[in-house]
């Protein structure tokens, strides 16, 4: 029977493993049989990607409480602040692509079975995470403003290289296809959206801490 300090440990150590193969196999679907500068340019366009770049957070943070206390991966990973931006980027990362990608898109064989972990199985598994082994109480309302700052690097930079290289990693952000205008219309309400699910988990953490504290109260 598994103790029940052991299972953080297990669970993280277990989709941590997921979550670096999924990663590691799309990488190389993506480079495929190349060579040289399309090695190269394969690979940025991969880290190009805002799934790719979260899923290596969540496996960051996956993999930071299985290593030593003193470690800076362990304490970086360890901070509530850090494990719900991380929890905010994972969960639209699975939204998005639910709602605005798969339906136009039919992958098939690895494809199909890497996109199923790196956008359904990875932000269901943090989620979880995230609500069972997460200390409470520790968030504040202006936490969801500052994880702002990652999506907002992503968009510059994406605007950059697209406009750079006219290859974009969403068509929901093909200012070719669609105009910058339009593009830029989505990212803002991306990042409101961005903004809604932080707050949304804010609010979620200030009641467990409360309904915690409630539960551990001595009875009068």
């Amino acid at each position: 029977m598994v103790r029940e300090r052991d299972r953080p440990r297990l669970w993280r150590a277990a989709f941590a493993v997921i979550g670096w193969a999924a990663l590691a196999l799309q990488y190389l679907l993506m480079a495929g049989p190349a060579d040289g500068w399309a090695v190269a340019t394969r690979t940025v366009q991969y880290f190009s990607f805002f799934t790719i770049l979260t899923n290596i957070l969540v496996a960051l943070a996956l993999t930071g409480p299985l290593l030593k206390p003193t470690w800076p991966l362990a304490r970086w990973t360890a901070s509530p602040t850090f494990r719900a931006a991380v929890t905010t980027y994972i969960l639209i990362v699975g939204l998005v692509y639910h709602f605005m990608i798969a339906p136009y898109w039919r992958p098939e064989g690895l494809t199909l079975a890497v996109n199923l972990v790196l956008h359904y199985v990875m932000p269901a598994a943090f989620l979880l995470d995230w609500l069972w082994f997460t200390p409470r109480g520790a968030l504040r309302w202006i936490d969801p403003v500052k994880a702002l700052g990652f999506p907002l690097i992503f968009g510059a930079w994406t605007l950059g290289h697209g406009l750079a290289t006219h290859w974009w990693p969403y068509g929901f952000v093909n200012v070719d296809a669609l105009g910058l205008g339009r593009v830029l219309a989505t990212f803002g309400g991306l990042l409101v959206f961005f903004l809604l699910v932080g707050s949304a988990l804010v609010g979620m953490d200030r009641v467990l801490s409360r309904t915690r504290r409630d539960s551990s109260a001595p009875a009068l």
